[in-house]
């Protein structure tokens, strides 16, 4: 245990932060400090290293509030970031040393949210061992994704829609602008069916699309030059998500959302991405989740995987 040292994260570690994302289990995007950062102002940063015999071997993306640690708030997902062949053993020590720096550090609680099954092979070892040094799963979100490795399960209906609107004329484009989805769809979408705004505004999103130009790209569906849908994806390597998805009125009676998410999803494929996310179907209500949500995200060849939520009371 004494050769393992836990150490705060410091903008002077930046490069060193993210080369390791690189060779990690999850060189995703998301961890790099360029992503993690844009939003500084709200949260606190408590990231950790933890290096052993000097050579750094995880890390764990996370924030403060006042006496409490979490799994870092502005990200969809956290837990612990280590390299491809870290073995079960050193994952533990990892764990009870990080355990140890935060009781130090007189934190009385910490939050992980973990890494949904699909993103890590480990996912199940890592819970088991978080288990062991006793943390609890205070909530387990449903998220849904499109495995590769199976065949493609589409609803029939949808598949039947699909075929029937390739002659409707639609268009779907790539675009760098994002401003005429956030505006015209994505926006005012959300306040009339939520009342809800999208995580990111239009000045963020634009400035993590100019950090990330090729991880975040942005698809829209026109018919006769009238934007319709359209979706951002979030590119994380092996997986590819749909960070949003909306339609106008006229977009709901043409199908069209549904016309551009099989158009992706195929499009991906064809790529060779592992997976296709379409994230949570969470809701506030007595199930949890979403039925309808849930239905549309299966029928369109969704799989349902799970991300816990863990605490412990230090």
């Amino acid at each position: 245990m004494s050769d393992y040292i836990v150490e705060r994260y410091q903008n002077k570690h930046q490069n060193l932060w993210n080369d390791f994302v690189l060779k990690s289990n999850q060189d995703s995007f998301l961890f790099h400090r360029e992503f993690m950062d844009y939003h500084s102002d709200r949260f606190m940063d408590f990231s950790l290293m933890i290096y052993n015999n000097g050579i750094l071997i995880a890390l764990l993306p996370a924030n403060r509030v006042d006496d409490k640690i979490f799994s870092h708030q502005g990200l969809t997902y956290g837990g612990l970031i280590y390299t491809e062949g870290t073995d079960r053993d050193q994952i533990e020590v990892v764990f009870q040393s990080i355990i140890e720096y935060l009781k130090k550090s007189e934190f009385t609680d910490v939050y992980i949210k973990s890494l949904p099954e699909f993103y890590d092979n480990n996912s199940l070892v890592v819970s088991e061992i978080m288990a062991n040094k006793g943390f609890e799963i205070y909530k387990t979100d449903r998220v849904l994704a499109v495995d590769y490795n199976r065949p493609l399960t589409v609803h029939k209906t949808k598949l039947k829609n699909y075929r029937k609107s390739t002659k409707k004329g639609f268009k779907i484009k790539e675009t760098d602008d994002l401003s005429l989805f956030w505006k015209e769809v994505l926006v005012p979408r959300l306040k009339e069916k939520h009342n809800a705004r999208p995580v990111h505004n239009l000045e963020e999103i634009t400035l993590l699309k100019s950090r990330f130009p090729s991880k975040i790209r942005q698809f829209n569906i026109y018919l006769e030059d009238e934007i319709l849908a359209g979706i951002t994806i979030f590119d994380k390597g092996n997986v590819v998500k749909s960070q949003y998805g909306a339609t106008t009125s006229k977009g709901e009676r043409t199908r069209a959302l549904e016309y551009i998410f099989l158009y992706l999803i195929y499009q991906y494929k064809d790529l060779g991405k592992i997976y296709f996310s379409m994230g949570t179907v969470r809701e506030d209500n007595e199930l949890g989740y979403n039925p309808g949500l849930l239905k549309q995200k299966e029928e369109l060849g969704c799989t349902s995987y799970y991300q816990n939520f863990f605490k412990l009371k230090l």
